[in-house]
């Protein structure tokens, strides 16, 4: 059966092994020294690396992941230009990983970056920095539409698809959901497992898509109460996810 562990890195970066029967995928490996001491703790096979986009902090650890594993397979942006080797994946591209028993169809979200890849399968979703736990990433090369339609891509996934974003920003995200819909019981009830979740030292990720749709703002761009708290001139939603988005920026 197949296990997904998240290698904390950085300050609040995860990075995602992936692994069964000692072979192993890692998703965003931004530093290599956690992912190869994970590997070696449980003699795993790295067999791939899958990049979401081209950042540095989920990057930079590519380069000696291969000097480590030189047979395992890169797959990354076709949109984005990358310095190592690797098999570039666009829209509708299926990357198979049989030693995992694992086939993710790659959805191109470009906001956060304007070549910016998601991989999903069989409700499981790898989605970098486009959306988080409570948010969605910010707008670096993307605009307010491009990373609207992407989030939408994501959000007509299967309600029980389990989210695994890059960053543990869970916590302040839901705060700033509160000031715009702090009447949203789903939303309080979040906020109170969440800080639960991280006094015990837990990842409040992977969340479900469905906990997403009932709590993250920038899903629910269409309801009353975030459209008035926005000050959008307009109650379209790219207008409002603009407003909104603009308004996470200085929170």
């Amino acid at each position: 059966m197949l296990e997904i562990i998240p290698i904390p890195a950085f300050e609040d970066n995860y990075l995602w092994l992936l692994h069964h029967n000692h072979h192993a995928a890692v998703v965003d490996p931004g530093d290599a020294a956690p992912v190869i001491t994970a590997l070696s703790s449980v003699s795993l096979q790295l067999d791939a690396i899958l990049i979401t986009h081209h950042h540095a902090d989920h990057i930079g650890g590519v380069e000696a992941l291969l000097e480590y594993a030189p047979n395992a397979k890169v797959y990354a942006p076709a949109k984005e230009q990358y310095h190592f080797h690797h098999q570039a994946v666009k829209a509708g591209d299926i990357v198979t990983l049989s030693t995992l028993g694992l086939q993710l169809e790659v959805i191109e979200v470009p906001g956060h970056t304007l070549g910016h890849v998601a991989y999903y399968a069989q409700h499981v979703l790898f989605c970098g920095d486009t959306l988080f736990g409570a948010g969605c990433g910010r707008l670096f090369e993307g605009s307010p539409q491009q990373m609207y339609t992407s989030l939408q891509k994501l959000a007509s996934l299967p309600i029980e698809t389990k989210v695994y974003c890059a960053h543990e920003y869970t916590e302040h995200n839901l705060k700033f959901a509160m000031t715009l819909e702090p009447d949203n019981a789903a939303l309080v009830k979040r906020q109170l497992e969440a800080a639960e979740t991280r006094t015990q030292g837990q990842p409040t990720v992977p969340s479900t898509l469905a906990l997403e749709l009932a709590t993250n703002p920038f899903l629910r761009c269409n309801q009353p109460q975030i459209q008035l708290a926005s000050a959008s001139l307009s109650q379209d939603p790219v207008a409002v996810f603009s407003a909104i988005r603009q308004m996470r920026n200085h929170f």
